[in-house]
């Protein structure tokens, strides 16, 4: 015992530098829940790679852009319905419903890509009935992992801001997002990449281990709501809270409400929405050219590496202290740095074609995303009403992140009708063209926006209200 509490006290003294000071329960809060959200990220960060993968196998790689669409529309009812959910069922069995669901779904898919996965020889040479339902499976898998993605995701964070102040957020949600690169890393080289290893031809064994993980996600938020300290799991509260709450009516359509109702929020979406637009771009590009050197499990296998890849190196930059950037300078300027990093991405892309400098700009793209940007926006819903966090958060980061991508996928289907019009170089140049026109623009009003949001957090915090 007294080993475990010097490795502890010994760990805590480590992240103190990169963090700040913790408490000893407040840092075993944070620890426990850092490793909830390993689990969730390591499986979602398997998922994606199958995601793209299977339905590039099962369907075809230039109807990503048209899955990405539908899901815009697919996922509005999802919404709507989880939404109604969060009104009669708490937090804490909400993290059970969601596990259950999506656990047993992906068991059930493991089953289904047994049998559908098949050489393109094999899969040309089916009836034109099974071929077709082959594609229906490869669009309802496409939808289903962009949900977990949306609403998992969405949920642990809404839960994580319901029970953390701002003051501890600051130093415990980068360790929280530090833990969790740990998932991304370890799941999808050592999970997402199994079947290739070992030289099986479907990607079931992956999914199959996928679909216990997730229900492991049940037993471990029991065990953080059991082991934490009740004072610790205590929400921000501001003076005028009450007058907010009155003002919001319950409905499907109430997150949406909300949305548009606060600038504050809407400046979220934005900021949420321009970084999806470009990195659809980006990413779009990225797995064409991937998908024209690898196929099948390979192709899994080398997305999967992408993946470890992007929390790897996002691991290292928590490590490196980046999250000094929002404990010292501010939320505000931890949100402007954002555009200008994505905006020398872009110059890149623009400038420079090949798959490996595609994957190195998608990683640094994603890894500083996810180790900046993200838990600076995470903390712009603390000083947030219930409402807020869980349902208009859920309508931001869930509807708006398809509708963003949706924007860039349909601006990634002129790149086939300029080739065929113009030929596949000269199309290419256009459409390369219209890509820097587009997102420049852009990323300049994403910048004012992040000042925004962060002189918004700051008044709010210092003022002791809720923005709304």
């Amino acid at each position: 015992m007294d080993e475990k509490k010097g490795f502890l006290s010994f760990f805590q003294w480590i992240c103190k530098f990169n963090f700040g000071d913790f408490g000893r329960e407040e840092f075993k809060k944070f620890l426990r829940m850092g490793i909830i959200f390993a689990l969730i990220i390591g499986v979602y960060w398997t998922l994606r790679p199958l995601k793209d993968a299977i339905f590039i196998q099962l369907v075809g790689k230039l109807q990503l852009p048209f899955a990405k669409t539908v899901s815009v529309l697919a996922l509005l009812p999802l919404v709507m319905f989880y939404t109604k959910l969060l009104e009669k069922i708490s937090r804490e069995r909400m993290l059970v419903i969601l596990p259950i669901f999506y656990g047993f779904s992906v068991l059930g898919f493991s089953i289904a890509m047994f049998f559908l996965q098949v050489p393109v020889a094999e899969m040309a040479a089916r009836s034109f009935g099974l071929l077709v339902f082959t594609k229906v499976i490869g669009y309802i898998w496409y939808l289903f992992v962009e949900s977990f993605g949306s609403l998992v995701v969405a949920l642990f964070w809404a839960f994580a801001a319901d029970t953390t102040e701002p003051t501890p957020a600051k130093r415990g949600f980068p360790l929280v997002v530090a833990i969790g690169q740990l998932g991304g890393v370890i799941f999808p080289f050592s999970i997402g990449g199994l079947p290739h290893r070992l030289g099986l031809t479907t990607d079931t064994l992956s999914m199959a281990c996928l679909g216990f993980l997730i229900l492991l996600i049940i037993p471990m938020v029991k065990y953080f709501l059991k082991a934490t300290p009740k004072e610790l799991l205590v929400s921000f509260h501001g003076t005028n809270e009450k007058e907010e709450k009155k003002e919001q009516e319950p409905g499907f359509l109430e997150g949406l409400k909300l949305l548009l109702k606060h600038r504050y929020l809407l400046g979220i979406f934005a900021a949420n929405f321009i970084y999806e637009v470009v990195i659809t771009i980006f990413d779009f590009n990225f797995k064409i050219a991937a998908s024209s050197v690898y196929s099948g499990v390979a192709l899994s296998n080398y997305l999967s590496i992408y993946g470890s890849s992007v929390n790897l190196v996002s691991l290292a930059c928590l490590l490196l202290g980046i999250s000094n950037v929002t404990r010292f300078l501010g939320i505000g300027i931890a949100l402007a740095a954002m555009p200008i990093i994505v905006g020398l991405a872009l110059t890149g892309f623009l400038t420079m074609n090949s798959l490996t400098f595609l994957f190195a700009l998608m990683v640094g793209s994603k890894a500083i995303n996810y180790a900046l940007n993200g838990p600076a926006l995470k903390q712009l819903y603390i000083p947030t009403t219930p409402d807020v966090k869980f349902k208009a958060q859920a309508w931001i980061e869930t509807f708006g992140s398809r509708l963003s991508k949706q924007s860039g996928s349909m601006f990634n289907m002129a790149l086939a009708p300029l080739q065929k019009s113009f030929g596949a170089l000269v199309g290419k140049s256009y459409y390369l063209m219209l890509s820097g026109g587009i997102c420049f623009p852009l990323l300049g009003l994403w910048f004012f926006i992040a000042i925004f949001l962060g002189r918004k957090f700051r008044k709010a915090i210092h003022d002791k209200t809720v923005v709304c």
